[in-house]
C-alpha cells in the first residue's frame, strides 16, 4: 500500500483504536516503540561490541590470506589495534560485573596479540588465524550468552510493564518486529513479544516482517503493518477470508500449476506442506531434525 491519502487515513484510524508496538533491530540491542523509544542496557552494547571486534578482525585479515605479498592491510590493522587498546584501557570503567570484565579483557588482549604478531611478521597466516579463532571461540560464546541474557531480561521487563499498563487494551494491541534473513531464526525481539502475546496472536496481531537490511525505519514498519491490516479487509470483502491477503494471492494456483508442470517433465515435486490461511505457525523454521541448533551444541 503506497503512502496515499487513503493509506494515511487507514493508518490514523488504526492508531486511534489499537496500541501498536514495533520491535526494531539495532546494534544497541534493538528498540521497542510504543511511540516512545527504548534502549537496551549499555552492558549489552559492550558485550556485543567486544564480541564483534574479534569477528571484524577476522574480516579484515581473511582477504589477504591468499595474497602474501600484499601488505596494504598494515595501515588498517594498526589503526584498528589502536582502537582495541583504547577499549582495553577503559574496560574497568564500564560498570560491567567483574567476571564479565575478565572475559572481555581476555578477548581484547588476544585480539591485540594476534594483530601484533601479524604486524611483526609482516604476514597473515592461515595457521595463525586458525589458532587465534580456536583461542577466542570459548570466550566469545560466554559473551554471546551474557549479551542474550541482558537483552532478554531488559525487554521482558519493558514489555511486561506495558502489558500491565494496557490492561484490557492488550487484547487489541498489534505488534510487529523486523528481521533480515540471518536473524529470522530465533529472532530475539519477536520471541520476547510472543511470550506476552501468546500463540493465538502469532500472524494475527503479532507479525514478523522480513526486510533486506538489519535496520528499518519506524515509518516503514508502520506502513507495512498498516498495509497488512488494510489488505485483510479487502480479502474478507472479496473472498470471505480475513487472512487470505496475508499470503501470495496466486500462490495456491501457482502451486497446483507447478505440480502439473512437474508431472509433464517427470520431475519430483519440491514443495512444503500447505498451511491454511490464518495459520498461527511460528513464522520461522520449526521442523525438527539432526544437527547443531545453538552455539552450545557446537564443540
Amino acid at each position: 500500500m503506497p503512502r496515499t491519502p487513503c493509506a494515511q487515513i487507514f493508518k490514523k484510524n488504526i492508531l486511534a483504536k489499537h496500541p501498536i508496538i514495533l520491535g526494531l533491530f539495532s546494534g544497541a540491542g534493538g528498540r521497542f516503540i510504543l511511540y516512545r523509544p527504548g534502549m537496551a542496557p549499555i552492558v549489552y552494547q559492550l558485550l556485543k561490541s567486544v564480541g564483534h571486534s574479534t569477528m571484524a578482525l577476522a574480516e579484515v585479515v581473511v582477504p589477504y590470506l591468499n595474497s602474501p605479498k600484499d601488505t596494504t592491510w598494515r595501515g588498517a590493522l594498526a589503526a584498528y589495534r589502536s582502537r582495541m587498546q583504547s577499549a582495553l584501557d577503559t574496560l574497568d570503567a564500564s560498570g560491567m560485573q567483574k567476571d564479565w570484565r575478565t572475559n572481555n579483557r581476555s578477548i581484547l588482549r588476544n585480539n591485540i596479540a594476534f594483530m601484533d604478531e601479524c604486524l611483526k611478521n609482516n604476514a597473515i597466516s592461515a595457521e595463525g588465524l586458525q589458532k587465534f579463532a580456536k583461542t577466542q571461540s570459548p570466550l566469545l560464546k560466554k559473551n554471546i550468552a551474557w549479551a542474550a541474557q541482558t537483552q532478554v531480561a531488559h525487554w521482558m521487563d519493558v514489555i511486561g510493564g506495558w502489558k500491565e499498563t494496557f490492561g484490557a487494551d492488550w487484547d487489541k494491541t498489534y505488534a510487529a518486529s523486523n528481521t533480515i534473513y540471518v536473524a529470522r531464526q530465533n529472532n530475539v525481539l519477536f520471541s520476547v513479544l510472543a511470550q506476552f502475546f501468546g500463540p493465538e496472536a502469532i500472524n494475527d496481531r503479532l507479525m514478523l516482517i522480513e526486510t533486506i537490511s538489519f535496520t528499518t525505519t519506524p515509518d516503514d514498519m508502520l506502513d507495512s503493518l498498516t498495509r497488512i491490516i488494510a489488505d485483510r479487509s479487502v480479502g474478507a470483502a472479496f473472498f470471505g477470508n480475513y487472512h487470505l491477503m496475508d499470503f501470495e494471492l496466486i500462490g495456491g494456483d501457482a502451486r497446483q500449476a507447478i505440480i502439473e508442470e512437474d508431472a509433464k517433465r517427470k520431475m519430483n515435486v519440491v514443495l512444503p506442506p500447505q498451511a491454511p490461511f490464518g495459520s498461527r505457525q511460528w513464522p520461522t523454521l520449526i521442523t525438527p531434525g539432526p544437527g547443531a541448533k545453538s552455539l552450545s551444541d557446537l564443540p
